[in-house]
């Protein structure tokens, strides 16, 4: 049995820059990811939410190496991950579910090869029969039949896909799993099914998940804790309940106050809030708190300095100026 820690992932100050060219010879970089901290217990699902283009996929490929990291640390088990040995390592314990499941799959490798892969790649079984049984496993975990292993992905529904994808990550029988928005390509009946299958597998494996999406309903169904993200940079940290019920941050006030109450007199009492303007350019991010250049409670020391992601309540984070007197 391996030894359990309490925090089975940690990331410290992680940035993620992209240089991109502005003109002949000049470049300037693009802070998808800015001073990211957050720590993972084993065992638990953090949801990590926000709009389009504020940075989440990156922080999951980035923590995967998939990126590598501009700077910051990641910890697995208590251990950095920086050299190659130990990213190579890292992989055998750490995998990712890719949103698209129609991208994300060979179209020319049938699923037994598909699944197989990550097994063939780390050398994982002694003969061949002994990879068709582990393989034929592990469809069966997902929901898949046997007889589905010689036909190729796209013979296959998204919902089908999507579990063909989730058995190739579950291959080398990992303990921690980046899901990248893993159901927003499904239907909305399929989504569900997924969900619990990701539920499921979590119990009976006991696996640590950071899961990625924009759709809040379903982060709070799955999550143990949230992270709001905007403009690459982490805004505020609680447990599920306590940021839906009691957000601090005026960004999350925001998401939450959209979605949809199945209350009629709920619903007619919520107040939305709807921002002004659009989301700015990563590549032209403002000055001080990114945030500000939509937030209806912006002040001057806003713009000067980006506030700190600090502690406000137990267990509860948040980065802004103004949080004390907004709550």
């Amino acid at each position: 049995m391996s030894e359990k820690f309490d925090n089975l992932v940690e990331v410290s100050h992680l940035k993620e820059y992209f240089s991109i060219n502005v003109g002949m010879f000049t470049t300037k970089p693009l802070k998808a990811v800015d001073d990211v901290s957050f720590s993972i217990k084993q065992g638990e699902t953090l949801g990590l939410v926000g709009e389009s283009g504020c940075g989440k996929t990156t922080v999951g490929r980035t923590l995967l190496h998939l990126y590598k990291p501009t700077s910051g640390e990641i910890r697995f088990r208590g251990k950095p991950v920086k050299t190659t040995a130990e990213i190579n390592e890292f992989r055998k314990k750490a995998t990712m579910v890719f949103q698209d499941p129609y991208s994300s799959l060979n179209p020319r490798m049938t699923v037994s090869d598909i699944i197989g892969e990550p097994l063939d790649i780390h050398k994982m079984f002694n003969n061949r029969s002994e990879r068709e049984e582990r393989i034929l496993e592990l469809m069966n975990r997902v929901g898949l039949n046997s007889e589905h292993a010689s036909r190729y992905a796209h013979e296959f529904s998204g919902g089908q896909r999507q579990r063909i994808g989730i058995a190739r990550a579950l291959a080398l029988q990992p303990e921690f799993i980046v899901c990248d928005e893993p159901v927003s390509a499904l239907d909305v009946s399929i989504q569900a099914q997924v969900i619990n299958m990701f539920d499921e597998l979590q119990e009976q494996m006991g696996l640590t998940y950071l899961f990625i999406a924009h759709d809040i309903l379903v982060v709070r169904h799955i999550s143990d804790r949230i992270a709001v993200m905007y403009l690459g940079k982490m805004v505020e940290l609680a447990d599920a309940k306590e940021i839906y019920e009691h957000p601090l941050h005026p960004y999350t006030k925001s998401l939450m106050s959209a979605v949809p109450q199945p209350d009629p007199k709920v619903a007619r009492a919520n107040k939305r809030i709807v921002l002004s303007g659009d989301i700015p350019s990563p590549l032209n991010a403002p000055s001080g708190c990114p945030f500000r250049t939509r937030c209806p409670h912006a002040a001057s020391a806003c713009a000067e300095s980006m506030p700190e992601f600090h502690e406000v309540e137990s267990g509860h984070f948040a980065a802004c100026h103004r949080i004390s007197e907004l709550n």
